[in-house]
């Protein structure tokens, strides 16, 4: 019997999920979590074989759950989203994801996605696969934060965050001119112009 974990912060979704799965004799579904900072302690107490994982819920990043599973009991995690594969896929599967399937696909390919990836094998589309094979998604999925230095998305962050050049030269122990310095650096490298363009970005990408 396959033991499935299900987060996801739409209560909908794990409904539609818990049924679909119910279809399939050999799986159980054993627990369900609603936000990220649940999800390793329910993997830890549940001991699934496999974690149905959305990337956009609240808590932290997608991908510090990913890192923590293996410390947490090692289940293996299927990503089902609503984004698009070329934007996150490759990401997900480098940060620890066995599989990544999207909202968008049938049932049937749920399941499929499961098995495959509670035998230990990865699980990506026939699309996805495609599309890694001719390298297409290993360039698109490179967001314009990865162009960034170290110092340069740690002032993106911050700012996105809401702190003034002032706040962050004081975090940072720099001045507040050389903050300055790396906030245009950061807009002119992303194509961006506005604080409040940060901020939207920082959102979609799971950034703070």
């Amino acid at each position: 019997m396959t033991r499935i974990l299900i987060a996801d912060d739409h209560p909908v979704v794990r409904e539609g999920v818990r049924r679909i799965l119910q279809g399939a004799a050999e799986m159980e579904v054993v627990g369900e979590v609603g936000r990220s900072d649940e999800v390793l302690e329910a993997v830890r107490k549940l001991k699934p074989d496999v974690l149905i994982l959305d990337i956009g819920m609240p808590g932290p990043n997608y991908l510090d759950v990913l890192a923590g599973l293996p410390a947490a009991g090692g289940a293996r995690a299927l990503i089902l989203s609503a984004q698009p594969e070329e934007q996150h896929a490759v990401r997900a599967l480098r940060g620890g994801a066995t599989g990544y399937l999207t909202k968008g696909y049938s049932p049937p390919d749920l399941i499929e996605a499961v098995r495959r990836v509670a035998s230990g094998h990865r699980y990506v589309t026939t699309a996805l696969a495609e599309q890694l094979a001719l390298g297409i998604v290993e360039q698109a999925a490179r967001p314009p934060h990865e162009q960034l230095s170290k110092r340069e998305l740690e002032v993106l962050r911050l700012l996105a965050g809401g702190l003034s050049l002032k706040e962050i030269a004081g975090r940072l122990g720099v001045n507040p001119k050389t903050v300055s310095s790396f906030r245009a650096r950061v807009l002119e490298k992303m194509g961006l112009k506005t604080n409040a363009d940060l901020v939207r970005y920082a959102l979609e990408h799971h950034l703070i």
